[in-house]
């Protein structure tokens, strides 16, 4: 018998059953627009870290404040207000394979220029952020270590801060006031957009002299972090390991209050959040699948029941056993593969309505398409082949008497 024509009869005996064969494939299609979805979700999800990670610049190093006690109780993750501006100095100035190191500090504050006002980002930091973080500047010049020296009131500010105070005007050598001070803009740094997530403008932001913003405005004795570029990536280990030994020993025995992070880190630690939760609900999906692969075994143990005396009329007039297997379980396959193209579309659906209507990002894989539409099929091969079996293992004469 041509595979065209177990084909045709496939499609009939499936079409005879319309309900009951939509019914069948609902796990399969649940079940693979559940992995389609997932996995669009958390493949945008990692390219939004990926993105995150290389928009900070190459090679780098992140000093974050770790936890301290305070009475018995533990401050958690970023707690600690112990770093200082002297830490970074020392880094600089004892670790080797350094390319730049900035202190950090933020806050945030009303600016004022030119008759307008504008909220925005506040970050004190040192003349090698803009190396560091990769970020041209595309007018005027970074302030230098003098400015950082003197705590001289300078500024570079961002795109959005210039097109918000400064319309159609270069905003080089004029004024803003930042609260009580006014400070001078230097430069203005090149577009860098939003953060990969969409949440951030990083370009309405304000740079300013760490020591300016630590003594002058936010009048704090310690920084937020540390920004280190490291010279080449093979060096980054152990200028991390060199970096956490020099700030355990500039604490002279206390706990460390600090934790050293680079890039590869980094992107774990975010990816990790959502790690888990893709893999339970692929559990579910797979489950999902089996309970799918079952009601395909059952809706063919049905048909076989039903169609017995057909059977037993294909085998009395010359038809294999082999040929009665075959068509089974084409129909088996057929129905599995159906409910596996619904759920690929119904997944690649539900993944662009969570993006046009959430914003989640989405990456839709096509090596997981295929994979899903595969393994469906696969399915409906090891849940259809015992049916089959049964039908192709019918006595003829026994089969022609069945009521």
């Amino acid at each position: 018998m041509r595979f065209t024509s177990i084909l045709i009869v496939a499609f009939r005996a499936l079409r005879r059953n319309k309900l009951r064969s939509v019914l069948t494939a609902l796990g399969i299609i649940i079940g693979v627009g559940s992995v389609i979805t997932i996995v669009s979700l958390g493949n945008g999800a990692t390219a939004i870290v990926e993105a995150q990670v290389a928009s900070l610049g190459q090679n780098i190093l992140t000093v974050f404040p770790g936890s301290v006690n305070q009475g018995g109780a533990r401050t958690g993750a970023g707690g600690a207000s112990t770093l200082t501006a002297e830490d970074a100095l020392a880094i600089r100035a004892e670790v080797e394979h350094i390319e730049g190191v900035s202190p950090e500090i933020n806050n945030r504050a009303q600016v004022i220029a030119n008759g307008l006002n504008w909220n925005t980002s506040i970050r004190g930091e040192s003349p090698d952020y803009a190396f560091i973080r990769s970020w041209p500047i595309t007018q005027g010049a970074m302030f230098s270590e003098a400015d950082v020296a003197s705590l001289s009131t300078v500024a570079v500010i961002g795109k959005t801060v210039a097109d918000a105070l400064f319309p159609n005007e270069n905003p080089v050598g004029q004024s803003m006031r930042v609260r009580n001070l006014s400070f001078k803009i230097v430069g203005v740094l090149g577009t860098k957009g939003f953060s990969p997530n969409g949440q951030q403008d990083q370009d309405d932001v304000v740079i300013i002299p760490y020591s300016s913003l630590q003594s002058r405005l936010a009048r704090q004795a310690g920084i937020n972090g540390i920004l280190i570029a490291v010279d080449r990536s093979e060096n980054i280990e152990r200028t991390q390991l060199a970096v956490t030994d020099l700030l355990t020993q500039r604490r002279q025995g206390r706990d460390p209050d600090f934790t050293v992070r680079n890039q590869v880190e980094l992107a774990q630690l975010q990816n990790d959040s959502t790690s888990t939760l893709r893999q339970f609900v692929l559990i579910i999906a797979a489950v999902s699948l089996l309970v799918g692969g079952i009601g395909v075994m059952n809706i063919m143990l049905v048909s076989v029941t039903e169609r017995t005396r057909e059977i037993g009329i294909r085998l009395a007039i010359g038809a294999h056993g082999a040929d009665v297997l075959k068509q089974f379980l084409v129909e088996a396959v057929l129905l599995s593969s159906l409910g596996g193209l619904l759920g690929v579309l119904g997944g690649m659906g539900a993944s662009e309505i969570m993006h046009r209507v959430k914003g989640w990002p989405v990456e839709i894989s096509g090596l997981w398409i295929g994979g899903a539409f595969a393994f469906s099929a696969l399915v409906g091969i090891a849940f259809g082949f015992f049916p089959a079996w049964k039908a192709a293992k019918l006595d003829p004469i026994e089969a022609l008497r069945f009521e």
